[in-house]
């Protein structure tokens, strides 16, 4: 069957299907890595985009229970040059053409790849329609140019309802913008005792949690579409320990009075060296983002730069002057990609103990107590 994706430029690029039949719009991105496509694909992060890997052959490891990232993929079409059918991995379950298609996700294979990335990076993310009907090009066209972007992506990807991974150590609340699984790994190999709430959990509602610390997790889109989660985090910073990742880091910023600014394509894959500014190693590492924090916007803020990526400069880390709270770009709990840089998470740690040791807890009797005479006094 034939498969088409029109971009919104008028670029036609026609080929093979494999996946599920239909049609979907979305933002066309690129992922550079070499493996690890079932964890792109199941990134929540790539809820609303049609992604291009730019590894030429794809499905040739099939697709594995263990390795997702998320209970269900949120991507809007798949695109690959060489599309492998038949799996070979002694691990394997069953093949990316049957995940599409338990789905419903589009897939095209057999087209100029290469092609397609050195566009997108030339003119920057386009939308594009994804379709395997015989619609003409011109009834295609209509129906991009009518399709709404998608704007609540975080409201998809994140949780409805709290849930826990208990621990016997830290006790980690952990708000879900789109978080992928390999958060909750690295927490559980600590012994967390995790939280995992909604995104739009108020600030009060996480206080009655008790928590040590608060992790911002990744997510979709544009972080100011999601303003209560920059307000929420504004007034946490300063009470608990706070560590961002990807989206997580953007909200940090935003809630800090820094700004974001859209990327020209984004950074996608596993092997974006990164460089830590403080002891001026370079780590390679996983991302996965359209948006970064502008440079500029940090001055007057109470923010400092941590990390720089090596490739264009951009905003890779921060930290607060101030307060123990620290955030960065790309993904520390990796999958796919090098896993070099989870020892941030052994650093949230022990700025949680370093909190604690500097910010003895009320015992749980006084707490009471203070209330009850605030109580009667105000009587």
């Amino acid at each position: 069957m034939q498969a088409r994706l029109l971009l919104e430029n008028g670029t036609l690029f026609t080929g093979l299907a494999f996946g599920a039949d239909g049609e979907s719009t979305g933002e066309v991105v690129f992922n550079t890595g070499i493996t690890g496509y079932q964890e792109v694909l199941s990134d929540p992060s790539y809820c609303g985009q049609i992604v291009t890997m730019t590894q030429p052959l794809i499905g040739n490891y099939g697709i594995t229970r263990d390795d997702f990232e998320s209970y269900a993929p949120f991507i809007h079409g798949f695109v690959v040059r060489r599309h492998e059918p038949i799996p070979s991995n002694w691990r394997a379950e069953y093949s990316l053409d049957a995940l599409l298609k338990e789905h419903g996700i589009v897939g095209i294979s057999d087209i100029d790849t290469r092609m397609l990335t050195r566009m997108i990076r030339s003119h920057g993310t386009m939308r594009g329609i994804l379709t395997t009907s015989a619609a003409s090009v011109e009834e295609l066209q209509e129906r991009l140019i009518g399709s709404e972007i998608l704007r609540n992506q975080v409201a998809i990807t994140s949780t409805k309802n709290i849930y826990t991974s208990p621990g016997t150590k830290e006790r980690i609340v952990l708000v879900d913008f789109g978080a992928k699984n390999g958060i909750l790994r690295e927490l559980n190999t600590r012994h967390c005792d995790v939280i995992v709430v909604p995104h739009d959990t108020t600030a009060e509602q996480i206080r009655h949690l008790r928590p040590d610390g608060v992790l911002l997790s990744n997510g979709p889109g544009d972080p100011k579409d999601v303003p209560e989660a920059i307000r929420t985090v504004s007034q946490l910073i300063g009470e608990y320990p706070i560590f961002g990742i990807c989206l997580g880091h953007q909200l940090f910023a935003l809630a800090s009075g820094a700004d974001t600014e859209k990327l020209k394509f984004g950074h996608r894959g596993g092997n974006h060296p990164v460089k830590d500014l403080a002891t001026n190693r370079c780590f390679i590492t996983s991302q996965n983002h359209g948006y970064a924090v502008n440079e500029e916007s940090i001055k007057g803020t109470d923010l400092e730069i941590t990390h720089i990526n090596n490739n264009d400069k951009t905003v890779e880390g921060l930290k607060h002057r101030i307060h123990p709270a620290f955030s960065v770009q790309y993904h520390p709990e990796a999958s796919p990609g090098p896993e070099e840089s989870s020892y941030l998470f052994d650093q949230f740690l022990k700025m949680i103990a370093d909190h604690k040791l500097n910010h003895p807890a009320k015992p749980r009797q006084a707490e009471l107590a203070a209330s009850v005479k605030g109580a009667l006094q105000h009587a």
